[in-house]
């Protein structure tokens, strides 16, 4: 009997973790090619034999998203997955029709069938949209729990952009491990303040793998999730995160909405910088999606490592990279960090922009005067820092939790914007963390 021919739409995460635990091993079917999107140069790879198994001894290959149709048509292709998040519902129908027109079958997979059990209880953080505060949340809660004396081990969403065998399995302890591992600064963003603060991170390609190396040295594991994506992992605890600064987007986006639907818990982020009435009407959205969840209240508190440096000075201000270009966020934490400290001018990084830098800025028009972190590569990290060093500024604020001064040197004095999230009602998720630790014998 023929396999079904099968393609995977991705971005290098959710595609290749639900190939591991759905197709790898399946031989009733053949993935016959991975489609790429939303991350720049991750196309033209191949999925390695080594990741591939015993079915696949040259591999797989991974091709741009946009030769989908003429790959089913030309493949033969049976059905196309759609794998991968943060995506507008009518942008996910839109590949559908796509697929659909081409003569294939369209598929989602589902929690129950790509989330993989644990024997140690999991706490999972995850969103509606990116940007949300999930990685902030995370490091809270990371801290609360070794206060407990509990040995807490960190589970990232896997961002594999370079070399897939050397990343089957990652463990990030220290600064160094991180220039070993040659990370991108979207890695670092993650990675450094779980490092920071005496945490350590595990991620890779293969989750399984990641996970049996978390579980060997910890009592507990939190889930810190990636874009709006629902765990790899089973969670016993399901934080779910929605904006007030975006409200509406609890329901129009892939799969936040399912992510928000599935909640234990659900904390409306940022109230502190939002209106009053767009805390309110997000919480009600998601009271309505997700009943049985508890609504909690957060905050996310901004400082400057020195506002008076700031005042009357001409800034440039680099934000988080993800948080403006998948998220959608004109801009961020940074740039209102800069006009609270009184700066004279917000200098508009296009106007010095490197060819790299310039087609992020065309790639995503909804971009205010701020430089997102990219650093998907060398080439857009070297433009990074020379879009910064050919600026007017006098200074950077930099809101990218990674050190931007390892990757653009000393063009500019670097004043770093910080946040962390915060409780702002009772009861608060810190009582809810702890009536989980009692209820799981962890206290």
């Amino acid at each position: 009997m023929a396999r079904k021919r099968v393609v995977i739409m991705g971005a290098a995460g959710r595609d290749f973790h639900n190939f591991n635990v759905v197709f790898r091993d399946d031989p009733q079917t053949e993935v016959t090619a991975f489609t790429a999107a939303q991350i720049p140069g991750i196309a033209r790879r191949s999925y390695p034999p080594a990741l591939a198994g015993d079915l696949y001894p040259t591999g797989i290959p991974i091709h741009d998203e946009a030769d989908l149709p003429r790959i089913i048509r030309e493949d033969g292709v049976d059905t196309v997955v759609f794998a991968y998040s943060d995506v507008a519902h009518i942008d996910v129908m839109h590949r559908a029709s796509a697929a659909l027109a081409a003569g294939a079958d369209f598929l989602l997979l589902g929690p129950r069938r790509t989330m993989l059990p644990s024997r140690l209880p999991v706490i999972a953080i995850c969103a509606v949209r990116t940007g949300c505060g999930k990685s902030q949340t995370a490091r809270w809660i990371a801290a609360r729990l070794r206060e407990r004396g509990l040995r807490v081990g960190v589970l990232r969403h896997p961002m594999p952009y370079g070399d897939l065998a050397r990343q089957t399995t990652q463990r990030f302890a220290t600064l160094a491990d991180l220039n070993a591992a040659d990370c991108t600064i979207e890695e670092r963003e993650e990675y450094e303040p779980h490092i920071a603060a005496g945490g350590v991170v595990h991620v890779g390609v293969d989750t399984a793998r990641v996970l049996a190396q978390a579980e060997a040295e910890s009592d507990l594991l939190l889930w810190d999730g990636g874009n709006n994506d629902f765990p790899f992992l089973r969670p016993d605890l399901l934080i779910v995160l929605v904006d007030p600064l975006r409200p509406g987007h609890e329901s129009t986006y892939h799969p936040g909405e399912a992510v928000l639907r599935m909640a234990d818990i659900v904390l409306v982020a940022k109230t502190n910088a939002a209106p009053a009435e767009d805390v309110r009407r997000v919480a009600d959205a998601a009271r309505a999606l997700s009943p049985s969840a508890s609504i909690l209240l957060g905050a996310s508190v901004v400082t400057l490592d020195d506002a008076a440096a700031v005042r009357g000075r001409r800034v440039l201000v680099v934000e988080d990279g993800p948080t403006l270009t998948h998220g959608g966020m004109p801009h961020g934490a940074g740039y209102a960090a800069a006009l609270q400290a009184g700066a004279a001018e917000i200098v508009d990084p296009r106007l010095s922009a490197t060819p790299e830098i310039a087609a992020v800025f065309a790639a995503f028009p909804h971009l205010g005067p701020v430089l997102p972190a990219m650093g998907y590569d060398a080439a857009q990290r070297r433009g990074l820092a020379e879009t910064i060093a050919r600026s007017t500024a006098d200074l950077v604020v930099s809101a990218t939790p990674a050190g931007l001064q390892d990757v653009i040197g000393q063009a500019r004095p670097v004043i770093r914007a910080r946040y962390a999230f915060a409780e702002a009602g009772t009861p608060g998720l810190g009582s809810a963390l702890e009536a989980f630790l009692l209820q799981r014998g962890l206290t």
